[in-house]
């Protein structure tokens, strides 16, 4: 039983950056996932900033107006194209 014992360090380095590549996959996807999703079509942004002008920052109630889009996702759109820097 003691010539079964077996070098798996190779293994583990090669897992590991398997591991790492996948994660760092999953990143890019994530961040393209995450810009197409702020891109918006004219008539999101024309009825994002009419309810907007009606109730404010009530985002999940804008979101409830436009299929597919969430809160955070109309707040995330509304701060990157409207926010202004106060310096």
């Amino acid at each position: 039983m003691a010539d079964l014992e077996v070098d798996n360090s190779s293994e583990d380095s090669s897992m590991d950056s398997t591991v790492s590549n996948c994660s760092g996959q999953y990143w890019e996807a994530e961040d393209e996932i995450h810009s197409s999703k702020l891109e918006f079509s004219e008539d999101e942004e024309t009825l994002i900033s009419r309810m907007y002008k009606l109730v404010g920052e009530r985002w999940a109630l804008i979101a409830g107006r436009i299929p597919g889009r969430s809160a955070e996702e109309i707040h995330m759109f509304w701060t990157s194209r409207y926010s202004s820097s106060e310096s």
